[in-house]
């Protein structure tokens, strides 16, 4: 057994852990676990400070999920996507492809805690259709390997699959989504990195949020993987007290550029049940964006985007930089709220066409309808020879 491993296995896993380690109450600490089972390994749990703290409000539950009634299971309506079950296809040349229902630790804002946790999720079988699926369509150039977190899976098991998809002439990119370099770096090993690199290009989307969860293990583990040759990118989730702040995301963000990891996505936290309060405004978010421009290098900005309800996709939100247009200019403003005008280029106007036409066709435009007004003329010639 490796130390990710036994780690592992030292878990806090269930209500009675919570009522021992926490003082929950019995009655609730069961509701909970039964709303999202509870996992988190003790390297996570280490990084706690003080309760309520920003890595407590991610990993240990709250009473306040019980109240979330209304919001639904399956926000993004992945569900329909889902040709076969580990597969959800939403994008053209693109799929994401579960492979475990398990992870490290359960994020209590998990947007797809329908299948998280749950082993009956995903099996064995479900993993080969998904290969098989798509080795049958031919447009799909991208797999994200995801789940859960791809891995849990054992080595032997993640080389299984990707040497699978590797066989595909047409799977081009192959990326990993996975939180271990934050939650768990110790399951990043040498034995890993060296079998990755049989399988490249791989690329790996990890999930940093906050700055204290930049630590010496986790830029250890990072390192790794940019020496084994994979691009690390990461998508944060906006949440409120954890990293609804500017300074904090900004913080957070240069961390992540000394560790090798390019920020990619701050989310703005989907509509799952158990996690509207974690939410909060989009005027927030944008405030965030509009502070981080200027004040660090573009390779510390991620895009901010919202991922529709209903299966929409990832929409990129900006804040407003373009104020309006005087006559062919533009008017800009910059980081420092100074403004600026900028000459457009005015567009060409399409040229007339020459059009080479028959009696019998110009007769029969006779009887069509009738040119409208200022639209440029057509100049008719006889054919040769008339």
């Amino acid at each position: 057994m490796e130390l990710w491993q036994e780690m592992l296995r030292q878990s806090i896993d269930s209500a009675k852990d919570l009522i021992e380690r926490f003082g929950f109450d019995k009655e609730q600490a069961e509701k909970l676990n039964k709303l999202f089972h509870i996992r988190v390994n003790p390297y996570y749990l280490s990084l706690i400070r003080y309760p309520n703290d920003p890595i407590w409000l991610q990993c240990i539950p709250d009473a306040v999920e019980l109240e979330d009634h209304n919001a639904p299971e399956d926000p993004l309506n992945e569900e329909s996507d889902s040709p076969v079950p580990s597969i959800t296809h939403r994008y053209p040349d693109r799929v994401l492809f579960l492979v475990t229902s398990q992870c490290s630790m359960y994020c209590r804002f998990c947007t797809r805690k329908r299948k998280v946790s749950d082993s009956t999720k995903i099996n064995s079988k479900w993993i080969q259709d998904g290969v098989d699926y798509i080795a049958a369509h031919p447009e799909v150039r991208d797999v994200v390997l995801s789940g859960g977190d791809p891995l849990m899976v054992t080595d032997y098991v993640l080389e299984r699959v990707l040497a699978s998809l590797r066989a595909i002439p047409h799977v081009e990119i192959i990326r990993l989504g996975t939180k271990m370099p934050c939650v768990l770096p110790q399951r990043i090993t040498p034995k890993l990195c060296k079998m990755l690199k049989k399988y490249h290009p791989i690329y790996v989307n990890t999930h940093f949020n906050h700055p204290w969860e930049c630590t010496p293990e986790a830029d250890k583990a990072c390192a790794m993987l940019a020496d084994a040759g994979c691009p690390i990118g990461n998508q944060a989730v906006l949440m409120k007290g954890v990293n609804d702040d500017a300074d904090v995301m900004l913080e957070l963000h240069r961390k992540l550029l000394k560790m090798r990891v390019r920020p990619y996505y701050i989310y703005q936290a989907d509509l799952t049940k158990g996690t509207n309060h974690f939410r909060t405004p989009v005027r927030k978010g944008l405030e965030i964006m509009d502070k981080l421009r200027g004040h660090t290098s573009g390779l510390a900005i991620p895009y901010y985007v919202i991922d529709a309800p209903g299966g929409g996709g990832k929409i990129p939100l900006l804040p407003q930089y373009v104020l309006g247009r005087n006559g062919k200019d533009i008017i800009l403003r910059n980081y420092k709220y100074e403004i600026f005008t900028y000459p457009d280029v005015e567009e060409e106007q399409p040229e007339p066409q020459l059009v080479v036409e028959t009696k019998y066709r110009r007769r029969r435009k006779m009887t069509e309808k009738k040119v409208v007004p200022n639209e440029p003329t057509k100049r008719e010639l006889e054919p040769v020879g008339k």
